[in-house]
């Protein structure tokens, strides 16, 4: 979105930094795709080499690879079972992973690395959904099931800096080098991210490969210099104490907030936004409730089982219904953090004997017509 170095809630105009105490990771990083223009279908496009589709979007670039490139992808965002997020839409672990059929057929790629940080990003990959077959190799901040975590609060920026998978990996690098494998990295990321479960899958065979391969070596620097980080002695100790769940960054930044208040005025108008969140949050459950409970005909038990399940979505159709549904209606999830907490009854929905892609849209329909 590119909305973060000039926020109002900045209070450095103009400077990013990843790290605490680290230094600006912004100046001087391309930006092709800013704003609206971050859409799941441009970047479909993009990764997909469709030029046509691009045209007048942004910087129109596309990726251009052929087969004998190493092709590396980072995607960070928001997750939930079976889909990941953007400020505005969704994408579906069946869309991502034709597109990456896409670009196999079309032989974009000699080998490609893809890390994803989200919360159940290991949704995105499991069981059959990425072929073995296809020189792809992909790492997940978490499994299907779980959420990613954030840490490194900033008391200053008032908020986190960072993710905990992504943060180990990128400070693994900085300190041993790009020259270590692939599976190396993985093997130490898995290692010190304790909050959640990093997951691996694809085509393992290449894992010996060198993370150079993919990164860039230490002699061109340009990935060195992108990720500017500042590592100190004791961050392989650090398995960062304040981490907190993705979902409930926004209460920690608030009780942070409120805890760190230099008046009374100020911590009562934080204590103000607090109860804001926690009663929105509240009214997001409750119409997820009233969707469910519409869509079982009342059948308590059956209502409970959905809440409080866990299921990977097979019926894709029925899902990604559901949830544009959803964000048509009700939320948008793209830009509702807790509302697409919630996709996850959605998923369950759909995986479920008792359910019907009709009979869900209908209950949502109903449930939000206000």
């Amino acid at each position: 979105m590119d909305d973060i170095a000039m926020s109002s809630e900045n209070p450095t105009k103009g400077i990013i930094i990843n790290k605490l105490n680290g230094t600006d990771v912004y100046k001087g990083v391309p930006k092709d795709y800013t704003g609206d223009d971050v859409t799941p279908e441009n970047f479909v496009n993009v990764i997909t080499g469709n030029k046509e589709a691009m045209a007048g979007i942004g910087s129109g670039k596309v990726l251009e690879s052929g087969p004998n490139d190493h092709v590396f992808i980072n995607f960070v965002d928001h997750g939930a079972p079976g889909f990941v997020g953007f400020p505005s839409k969704t994408l579906s672990a069946k869309e991502l992973n034709s597109a990456l059929e896409k670009m196999h057929t079309k032989k974009m790629y000699k080998q490609l690395v893809f890390y994803m940080e989200a919360c159940e990003s290991g949704s995105m990959f499991e069981g059959n959904l990425l072929p073995k077959n296809m020189d792809i190799f992909a790492t997940t901040a978490a499994n299907a099931h779980e959420s990613s975590y954030a840490c490194y609060y900033d008391k200053y920026r008032r908020t986190f800096l960072g993710d905990v998978y992504s943060i180990k990996w990128m400070e693994d690098t900085d300190r041993v080098g790009t020259s270590e494998s692939l599976q190396q990295q993985f093997q130490t990321v898995k290692e010190q991210t304790k909050s959640s479960h990093v997951q691996e899958f694809g085509d393992l065979k290449f894992d010996t490969e060198a993370i150079q391969e993919f990164l860039g070596g230490a002699s061109g620097g340009h990935v060195e210099q992108q990720l500017k980080r500042i590592t100190s002695p004791d961050a392989i100790k650090d398995y960062c104490a304040d981490k907190v769940s993705s979902p409930n960054v926004p209460l920690a930044i608030l009780y942070n907030r409120m805890n760190d208040a230099k008046t009374v005025e100020e911590q009562k108008e934080t204590r103000v936004m607090l109860a804001e969140e926690l009663m929105k949050r509240n009214e997001i459950a409750g119409v997820m409730k009233r969707i469910v409970d519409g869509a079982s005909n009342a059948n308590g038990a059956l209502t409970e089982e959905i809440l409080n399940g866990k299921t990977s979505p097979s019926n894709f159709d029925c899902a990604e219904a559901a949830v544009d549904a959803f964000s048509a209606h009700c939320y948008n999830v793209g830009q509702v953090d807790f509302a697409f907490r919630q996709v996850y009854a959605l998923v369950n929905m759909c995986e479920h004997s008792s359910f019907n892609t009709t009979k869900i849209l209908s209950s949502i329909a109903a449930a939000c017509q206000n």
